[in-house]
């Protein structure tokens, strides 16, 4: 797999194992860091803005009146999550947008980082209850149980266990 990042360090720099690019001063890092973060919010964001807009459609649907209160509360937690999570993966742009050329890049790396993290979680929960609202609808409350637990240890695996498998020392 090609990469541009070198195999190691060379032999005149010190290692900074936080530093995959010796050569670059830290507010380029701090750039190449915002540019990356926001190419990986893209994705995050069309996903969640097309759970938000499935999930602020079906109140208008015909078999709304049927559900029951406690798919009724799932469904009220479930489009919370799906807003909040729409608003924690957009607010490193207004955060951006509201600190540029203060001198506060590295700062706002950090908070974005931290905001995109509480957005992944509010999307993950968002998923899981939309999982259970469905198949609740058409296949009943057990499997819609058993499916929705799936679906969160299937995130929780590939989102939060396996990328922190990859750092050394985490394992």
């Amino acid at each position: 797999m090609p990469s541009d990042a070198p195999l190691a360090a060379p032999a005149d720099h010190h290692h900074d194992p936080h530093n995959d690019r010796p050569d670059e001063t830290p507010a380029e890092r701090a750039d190449r860091h915002f540019v990356e973060l926001l190419q990986e919010l893209r994705v995050a964001q069309t996903g969640v803005q097309i759970l938000f807009a499935f999930l602020l459609t079906l109140p208008f649907t015909a078999r709304w009146v049927t559900i029951t209160e406690p798919e009724r509360v799932v469904y009220l937690c479930t489009l919370i999550a799906a807003a909040s999570a729409s608003a924690f993966l957009i607010a490193p742009v207004a955060v951006h947008r509201l600190t540029f050329q203060q001198g506060v890049k590295h700062a706002v790396v950090r908070t974005s980082d931290k905001l995109a993290l509480i957005g992944l979680c509010c999307l993950v929960l968002s998923v899981i209850g939309a999982v259970f609202l469905i198949v609740d609808v058409v296949a009943g409350g057990l499997l819609a149980g058993i499916l929705a637990a799936f679906i969160a240890g299937l995130f929780s695996t590939l989102w939060f266990v396996l990328p922190m498998r990859l750092v050394p020392g985490r394992r």
